[in-house]
């Protein structure tokens, strides 16, 4: 197999990327201003009901065509699990328990379970030695980052870190599922019914285990859940493939490397958090290991033929 070829970045696919960046980063902000007053599950459930609601109204305004629901509400229920429901659960559940920008660091290692998963399950995406160099480099990062003495006493911070990262591998297996499932789908209309999965999975979840929602949240609580559906799930998702379009899933990898600092970033203003030296140490590691598995490291493009 040759190296991956980079399509060139112009500047909009550098501004797109950029904002995408920033929304996704913010959003862990925004996950631990909705926990001050909302349980782990209903921010979950309204972040994906008001953005599954949103991506239907863009559809029935561009006139995509849909799927029959035959094949529709299959795949939309699976990849709602995957893809929303879980890791988003997960995410929000972790960050009870460790900061935001540790949660968005951990969260960068999606790529890195995407390989392993798709060198089991697809027949042409085999782990060739540059990206298994990747794979040690990413993992290296992660438990730097965790750091060894939380790995072995599984203290309540140890399980938000491992509950972020099982996230990172249901979004993995999402991307596997989804490769199929979807195929000859236009993106926003799969979207929108991966949401609408998620919406039906959380909601009644949600209200069994938490109780109806009073509603009667701050403004900041409200402002944190009308940007969790509006901006990083319904906008991101939107940005995803316009970005995918102009600038080929190879580049969407840098999204990846930007999100973390924006939400360390972010997380140090808002919140004063500070992180220990191990967590930004992971933080270069990974980032490394992204940056090899996407063939940007030139001295190691050639054992991608290996």
């Amino acid at each position: 197999m040759p190296p991956m070829r980079q399509t060139t970045l112009t500047p909009l696919a550098w501004a797109l990327m950029g904002l995408l960046s920033l929304i996704w980063g913010a959003s862990f902000l925004a996950n631990r201003a909705a926990l001050t007053e909302v349980g782990v599950l209903t921010t979950v459930a309204i972040r994906v009901g008001g953005a599954a609601l949103l991506m239907w109204a863009w559809v029935v305004f561009r006139r995509l065509p849909v799927p029959p629901l035959s094949r529709l509400v299959p795949a939309g229920l699976m990849m709602g699990l995957l893809n929303n429901a879980l890791p988003f659960t997960l995410i929000v559940w972790g960050q009870t328990r460790i900061e935001s920008g540790l949660a968005a660091i951990l969260n960068g290692s999606t790529a890195i379970f995407g390989v392993l998963v798709a060198a089991l399950v697809f027949g042409d995406e085999r782990l060739t030695r540059r990206k298994a160099a990747g794979v040690v480099l990413g993992f290296a990062g992660v438990a730097t980052a965790i750091g060894l003495d939380h790995l072995r006493s599984f203290d309540p911070r140890a399980l938000g870190q491992l509950a972020v990262l099982g996230a990172t591998l249901s979004y993995a297996l999402a991307a596997a599922f989804g490769r199929g499932a979807f195929a000859g789908m236009r993106p926003e209309v799969a979207a929108a019914a991966m949401l609408t999965g998620a919406s039906v999975q959380m909601l009644p979840l949600a209200l069994i285990v938490e109780g109806r929602p009073t509603l009667a949240y701050g403004p900041s609580v409200w402002a944190a859940l009308i940007y969790l559906a509006a901006a990083a799930s319904a906008l991101a998702y939107l940005l995803y493939y316009r970005i995918l379009a102009l600038a080929g899933a190879g580049n969407l990898l840098l999204v990846t490397l930007l999100v973390a600092p924006v939400a360390l970033i972010l997380g140090a203003l808002v919140y004063g958090e500070a992180l220990p030296w191990r967590a930004y140490a992971g933080f270069a590691i990974l980032a490394l290991g992204l940056l090899v598995l996407d063939g940007r490291v030139p001295g190691l493009r050639r054992a991608e033929s290996a």
